[in-house]
């Protein structure tokens, strides 16, 4: 149940000098706020990372690259950890499990412009795990270690790191994870409320934050269901984290920072976007695919973006979504979207400011 009273607490105690909220401290940056994209594979590309800082994003994590030298100036590699143009703090995520690979990975993206290194140890896929990988290393606290050390030495800029609350339900070892990460030298850490047997089933429990969350000084920061305003201020007052970080919430739904934001600032909430607006957001996250990856490749990369989107719309028929989904070039998708619009609402009102300029 959400704790109403500590919000109205924290909004009769604000004012210009004592926000509701602290902001989030990485090492020498300080976030605009304590909300976070967490890195998803295949999903938080520059194009992605770039809309929700738009819409209120405090730090938008890339999403993870093979620590493999073999794979590290392969093309897709390389578009994974691309931050050109971008505004905001450039956060890179590496994948790996040995600790000379990682540094050195660390250090190769940090000569590319990156700001901050993140390790994954949270990551479930099969793939992932099988090679020891992700949240496999929880089961290595040892190999933990070694990795934390090799990497933090490595670089001069802050290492993040990401997990899960253990490797399964009979050994959720968050807590001697964090201990090990906070001696190590990591400047925060990111916690998905669930187990690697868990993957993504059943409900995220943040009771193993809270906990890591009293045993180290670090930043924390909590993961995992968070996909409405009242979720994430009630993470936040139960658990004491630092800030909040957002996954599948925010697929097709990048407002959905400004309206957490706007919640735990005001306690009210901003009205949900409109057709138009939603149409215009689409438009513009499809410009920008098509440019980062090119046209054939831009018109893959967008099929799941789209599909996220238009879930919003109920009467968007599967015919229509299967008949997006079948369009090879950039004008196909966008005329077939344009179409679908068209037969719904033509409201036109908007709430997000500054609007972008296309629309």
């Amino acid at each position: 149940m959400l704790k109403t009273s500590n919000l109205d607490q924290r909004l009769k105690a604000k004012d210009e000098k004592n926000p509701p909220f602290a902001f989030i401290q990485i090492g020498p940056y300080q976030l605009k706020n304590n909300l976070i994209l967490a890195p998803m594979a295949g999903i938080s590309d520059r194009p992605f990372r770039e809309l929700c800082t738009q819409f209120g994003a405090g730090l938008a994590v890339s999403e993870m690259v093979a620590s493999n030298p073999a794979l590290r100036q392969h093309k897709r590699t390389l578009l994974k950890a691309d931050h050109g143009g971008e505004t905001g703090i450039r956060s890179v995520q590496i994948l790996g499990t040995d600790p000379q690979q990682m540094a050195d990975a660390a250090i190769f993206n940090a000569q590319r412009g990156a700001q901050i290194i993140d390790i994954n140890m949270g990551c479930p896929a099969k793939k992932v795990c099988a090679v020891a990988a992700g949240s496999a290393l929880l089961r290595d606290e040892a190999l933990v270690k070694r990795i934390l050390d090799a990497v933090v030495n490595a670089v001069d800029i802050p290492v993040t790191l990401k997990i899960r609350t253990g490797w399964d339900l009979h050994s959720r070892n968050a807590v001697e994870i964090a201990k090990i990460a906070q001696n190590s030298g990591i400047a925060a850490l990111a916690i998905h409320g669930r187990t690697r047997a868990c993957k993504f089933n059943g409900e995220a429990e943040h009771e193993t934050l809270k906990k890591v969350k009293q045993a180290v000084n670090i930043p924390v920061i909590a993961n995992g269901d968070i996909a409405t305003p009242e979720q994430a201020l009630f993470i936040l007052d139960s658990t004491g984290a630092d800030a909040v970080m957002i996954g599948r919430g925010a697929q097709g739904n990048p407002w959905l920072f400004s309206q957490i934001s706007h919640f735990i600032n005001y306690g009210q909430h901003l009205e949900k976007p409109s057709v138009t607006h939603i149409h215009c957001t689409l438009m513009t996250h499809l410009d920008k695919l098509y440019s980062f990856y090119g046209n054939a490749s831009g018109v893959k990369m967008a099929r799941k973006h789209i599909a996220w989107y238009l879930q919003h719309l109920e009467s968007v028929t599967q015919d229509t979504q299967k008949a997006i989904n079948q369009a090879l070039y950039p004008s196909q998708q966008i005329a077939l979207i344009n179409s679908a619009f068209n037969l719904l609402s033509t409201d036109t009102a908007a709430y997000y400011e500054p609007f972008p300029k296309r629309c």
